[in-house]
């Protein structure tokens, strides 16, 4: 039987900020939704908040951290997971979406690329180590992750680097209630490619961009505040449909991924989806089963950090693998022989899986 090649991960790490925002942080703020400023209290929105996204908290960087920094904590945490020589990874693909964004500044900082400034700082000499950018909404890990893998398969690369790290935090307006779900954070993967007989590691992967009718779900502009005349641009959703989006489409997706993968939903031990809504990702995953004529989803199927964590975009898969695979997150462990949905969505609109075997 002839050998084929596996693109498996080797080694993650990821670096969760120390500053811990509750609700409470909300409570003096002033909400607009069109123009006009909401009436209800604080506390009945950061609730009613809560009880439809599940976040509780959230977490944001330290006032002197950028994007390139926390995602090259996280990069040097899978480096010492895997145990390998830094000299040796071919890529380091650096998923986000703001750049660098300093306090107070409402400016993104890209030039030069985060993942150039992340080998710098890793002190990797070695100029066959590529080091690029992927900016692709919150799905941007995903897709650098298949990007990866078909780099390894090609035979032109054996080891690669991918990092999801945002710092949404600079980038929101606190005039949106919306604002809320968005955190900071940082998640990296080392991915090597494999020989033998078996296969496994990531079995297949798909991608659809929904731009031409749904483009403008997630975009950038001015705050909710019809005073603020600042002229900066801020982070802003169409919750609802985004929502409607969402639950409709990304079932369809990870189906497709499931079916080319050769395997069925009952072959999946575990979902590491896209922390963007408690009840959205819930939501997804009953539609996803419904497909498939289940009226019910299996419990301990999809492990979960949005309560605390907020939703960080990019980073919040690369985060969760990590903390699910060093057995921080109640509940979860994976075992070899374990498949695998990785699956997310976000600006664009992308939407994009792959199925992977422990």
């Amino acid at each position: 039987m002839s050998k084929t090649i596996n693109t498996v991960i080797i080694g993650t790490g990821s670096y969760i900020p120390e500053n811990i925002i509750s609700g409470n942080e909300f409570l003096n703020s002033t909400f607009f939704e069109n123009g006009n400023r909401l009436e209800k209290e604080n506390t009945e929105i950061i609730h009613k908040f809560s009880e439809i996204t599940e976040i509780v908290e959230r977490r944001y960087v330290h006032p002197d951290q950028l994007s390139n920094q926390i995602g090259a904590k996280a990069a040097e945490r899978a480096i010492e997971s895997a145990q390998i020589d830094k000299e040796t990874l071919d890529y380091i693909i650096f998923c986000h979406n703001f750049g660098d964004i300093p306090l107070n500044s409402n400016r993104t900082d890209i030039l030069p690329s985060l993942a150039s400034k992340v080998k710098k700082l890793l002190g990797i000499e070695n100029p066959d180590c590529v080091a690029y950018d992927v900016i692709f909404g919150c799905p941007g890990w995903v897709q650098g992750t298949i990007q990866a893998d078909y780099f390894i398969k090609s035979g032109d690369a054996k080891r690669v680097l991918v990092i999801g790290a945002e710092t949404l935090s600079r980038i929101i307006d606190p005039h949106d209630r919306d604002s809320m779900i968005f955190s900071d954070g940082a998640g990296a993967v080392i991915f090597e490619g494999t020989s033998s007989e078996e296969k496994n590691g990531i079995l297949a992967h798909k991608t659809e961009t929904h731009s031409f009718q749904h483009g403008g779900l997630l975009t950038m502009g001015k705050s909710s505040n019809p005073d603020e005349n600042s002229g900066n641009f801020y982070l802003k959703m169409n919750g609802r449909k985004l929502y409607e989006f969402a639950v409709t489409q990304v079932p369809q997706v990870i189906k497709k991924v499931i079916d080319k993968a050769g395997l069925s939903v009952e072959d999946v031990n575990i979902v590491f989806v896209h922390q963007a809504n408690g009840k959205m990702d819930a939501a997804i995953m009953k539609r996803l089963f419904k497909l498939y004529g289940l009226d019910s989803v299996p419990e301990n199927l999809v492990p979960m950090t949005i309560s605390w964590l907020g939703n960080s975009s990019v980073a919040t898969i690369p985060t969760l693998l990590d903390l699910v695979l060093k057995e921080q997150v109640k509940g979860y462990k994976v075992k070899k022989g374990d498949v695998a949905v990785f699956a997310s969505v976000g600006a664009g609109m992308h939407i994009n899986a792959f199925i992977y075997r422990f």
